[in-house]
């Protein structure tokens, strides 16, 4: 059986460029990955392979949706170090529910005996948990990880999503691995001195600190990972992502994290500030 990795995370917090450097540092590291993004925009796995592939959801309006008439190579494309992609898709927008293409996606990979042939699955997924679809990755999930920066937003919506892995390992294997700090800057808000708080207090901790850096902002633009792209702070970048590898590949730390309630969030973050 794989070992199988949900991040989550705000929207717009970074997860598809952490998650696809991610991948790419565990596939260098010698593991068969599989990434599968989670959102209608099909953005997740672009820095692996380059290009907006062809989804779940695009490949199935071509046969009328009979799921027993595709294959997994009409689905998955193989990028960066051998990682391969695949894409769920979506409804267009404003129509159909993209958590019900999440929950198909999940059953699909069941389907094509998946679960079974990679050392490592990575699902990146829109947004906190906010329905069935979307925390469907987590009934499978050996480990659920959260991206956040150090603000507000970020923290509360990691609380949330605190909540829905806590609640799942009731009933499921999945327990919290931590949170990785993204867009880490100490010139500005105190690097991580939120997150490092909300951690402890929900019974967690952080695995990785990657830096806010332009870098990281070009590999995306260019649709590459960060171990393609060349500059003189590239080992800075890059570094962590082979350092959250070695934990993920190895046994990490995990917990059933204690999340704070919706409203107290408030008050305990001004009290850190």
């Amino acid at each position: 059986m794989s070992l199988i990795i949900a991040v989550y995370g705000k929207g717009g917090i970074g997860k598809s460029t952490t998650s696809a450097n991610l991948s790419a540092a565990m596939a260098l590291r010698g593991a068969k990955v599989l990434q599968i993004g989670c959102d209608p925009k099909h953005d997740s796995t672009f820095p692996l392979t380059g290009m907006l592939q062809p989804t779940v959801i695009d490949v199935l309006d071509e046969v009328d949706f009979h799921i027993e008439d595709i294959s997994r190579e009409d689905v998955i494309v193989t990028g960066f170090a051998g990682v391969d992609a695949l894409e769920s898709g979506g409804p267009p927008a404003g129509s159909g529910c993209g958590g019900y293409v999440v929950g198909e996606t999940v059953k699909l990979l069941k389907e094509f005996g998946l679960y079974h042939k990679y050392d490592v699955i990575v699902f990146d997924v829109l947004g906190d948990v906010v329905c069935g679809g979307f925390s469907a990755p987590l009934n499978y999930a050996d480990y659920g990880v959260i991206v956040a920066c150090n603000d507000f937003d970020s923290i509360f919506a990691a609380n949330r999503l605190c909540l829905a892995i806590a609640q799942k390992s009731q009933r499921h294997k999945v327990r919290m691995a931590g949170v990785i700090a993204n867009r880490v800057d100490y010139d500005i808000g105190g690097g991580t001195n939120l997150l490092d708080q909300f951690a402890e207090t929900v019974g967690s901790r952080i695995i990785g600190k990657v830096p806010y850096h332009d870098l990281i902002r070009r590999s995306r633009l260019a649709g590459k990972t960060l171990f393609e792209m060349e500059g003189p702070d590239k080992d800075i970048c890059v570094q962590p992502f082979f350092d959250m590898a070695d934990q993920l590949l190895g046994t990490p730390e995990s917990s059933v994290p204690a999340p704070l309630n919706d409203r107290d969030i408030f008050d305990v973050i001004g009290g850190w500030k």
